[in-house]
């Protein structure tokens, strides 16, 4: 009876996998940018142009290259969120304080319609 050959090792345990997280490592340190266009036209009138840009790098290599769109993006950024929330609730007092004060100035025409009906009943009724 034949033995069946050997095949070699698709994983070698001679540290393929330390080679490998060497160069992640060296990717993520150094960063990588994958760049590409895709245009689709007929009779030369373009249909469609998608722009496709891929950055691998660490967050530290990124900071360096003034990439930090994560750090605004409510998202995906706890302070980011607080920002926003703080703006729209500025936003919102300012916009009771000028209806307030548009109330204040006048009186009268900030009444609903059923009170000033009311009132002027109470003033034909004497």
């Amino acid at each position: 009876m034949a033995t069946p050959a050997r095949f070699p090792d698709a994983y070698p345990s001679d540290g393929g996998g330390a080679n490998l997280a060497d160069i992640l490592e060296r990717v993520l340190d150094k960063g990588i940018v994958i760049a590409g266009d895709i245009r689709i036209n007929l009779l030369d009138i373009e249909l469609l142009t998608i722009k496709l840009r891929l950055i691998v790098a660490s967050i530290d290599k990124a900071k360096e290259m003034g990439i930090d769109w994560w750090e605004d993006d409510p998202a995906l950024s706890t302070g980011a969120r607080r920002r926003e929330l703080a703006r729209e609730n500025d936003e919102l007092k300012a916009r009771i304080a000028a209806m307030e004060s548009a109330r204040a100035a006048e009186p009268e025409a900030a009444e609903p319609e059923a009170v000033a009906a009311k009132k002027q009943r109470a003033v034909t009724d004497e």
